[in-house]
């Protein structure tokens, strides 16, 4: 398959939702984000591969073509469903109900859809078993803090006041968003959604779903942004297997160097949704600290000590995605500790013991692999 080259995928606390900005690449089978590479070279005849572009990133889908169905038609069922998620909850999108939401005043009420109540809920139940360190009303605290596609010294050298910080803070608050049957209400001017750590999870989970349910496709994978779902086998009727690089700034297509490798469970029905969030391409040292563009929203401060890669295995990728993030926006031993506390499979890649931080790690001997109980489970017939 073609490589093509690969500007890592980053996310804030919520990171920029849909941004045409970002992308993403494609290797044998695929490299996603910072840290994927699903194994599946040479593809037989009876395996399809579509790609796009769909929520400022691109999407890259494989699966087994059942005999009497037009992939047109897949195709077509496809791009359906992901207008429908840019139509409700696209912050660049001026007509998505997320947009009109987000320039009403408080106590108006405006209607849901399905999808969007879902990606709601996944966010809520997240944002709660984390402490708020998921929230989808960061935005305030991000645009404060002047973290974009990327993070420089002079931002940390004149931080935003004390007072600044206090007023973007309040514009935080994810309880304020009250939903109510099929609309949904904000009871204080000025907040607004942002489902970037969510949304592009809940796209992967929606296009498995019409492999799944509509045409009874049983060997995919479905990749968007770096969100991945995976189930059956590939093109060479073995497990998917999505190799987690070391965290290396600065590595390129070629250089990556694996780290881990997590396998699709053999279980027949079984499916695989994983995510990763990363700190380790926008994140700077200062006065000897490495600070991280993702910020907390507890604090309304960047992460200080916090993973350069967490990669979150869950029941949908919708939650996988958020998860990962939730974890990211958390110093790594209280991510750790958060993640066993909920029983999530997660695995941190973290500097080895003995490197100092803020030293150039180039190699996998400078990289420790931290896993989960939940995340040992699911890689025990795997070694690497």
């Amino acid at each position: 398959m073609t490589h093509m080259t690969n500007p890592l995928k980053q996310k804030s606390a919520l990171g920029s939702f849909f941004n045409p900005s970002i992308k993403l690449a494609l290797l044998p089978v695929i490299a996603v984000s910072s840290v994927f590479t699903l194994s599946a070279c040479q593809q037989k005849t009876d395996y399809n591969n579509l790609s796009g572009e769909t929520m400022g990133t691109s999407y890259h889908i494989s699966y087994q073509l059942p005999k009497g169905v037009d992939e047109a038609d897949i195709q077509a069922a496809i791009d359906k469903r992901l207008q429908d998620i840019n139509d409700s909850m696209s912050t660049y999108q001026a007509d998505s109900t997320i947009s009109k939401f987000n320039q009403l005043g408080k106590d108006t009420p405006i209607a849901i859809d399905a999808d969007f109540s879902h990606v709601l809920e996944t966010s809520r139940q997240v944002y709660k078993l984390s402490s708020g360190a998921f929230d989808p009303t960061v935005m305030p605290l991000i645009e404060t803090w002047g973290f974009g596609s990327t993070m420089t010294v002079e931002r940390l050298q004149s931080p935003p006041t004390a007072l600044e910080i206090a007023q973007a803070k309040a514009l935080v608050d994810f309880d304020s968003v009250i939903q109510k049957d099929e609309s949904i209400y904000k009871t204080k001017d000025g907040i607004g959604l942002d489902f970037s750590a969510v949304a592009k999870g809940y796209g992967v989970d929606v296009i498995a779903d019409v492999l799944k349910n509509n045409y009874q496709i049983h060997n995919y994978m479905v990749e968007i942004g770096g969100e991945v779902s995976t189930a059956g086998v590939n093109a060479q009727q073995q497990p998917w297997q999505i190799a987690i690089d070391a965290p290396i700034e600065g590595s390129t297509v070629s250089e990556r160097q694996t780290v881990a490798v997590i396998r699709q469970p053999i279980n027949n029905g079984a499916n695989m949704a994983l995510a990763t969030s990363g700190n380790y391409r926008n994140s700077v040292v200062f006065d000897g600290k490495h600070y991280s563009h993702t910020i907390d929203p507890t604090t309304g401060e960047p992460i200080v000590g916090g993973a350069p890669s967490v990669t979150v295995a869950a029941d949908t990728v919708a939650l996988a995605d958020a998860w990962a993030t939730a974890l990211t926006a958390m110093p790594y031993e209280k991510a750790l500790a958060t993640a066993k506390q909920h029983d999530i499979a997660a695995l941190f890649v973290i500097l080895a013991k003995g490197v100092a931080a803020g030293s150039v790690a180039d190699g996998v001997d400078d990289w420790q692999v931290v896993q989960t109980p939940a995340m040992e489970r699911l890689r025990a017939d795997k070694k690497s």
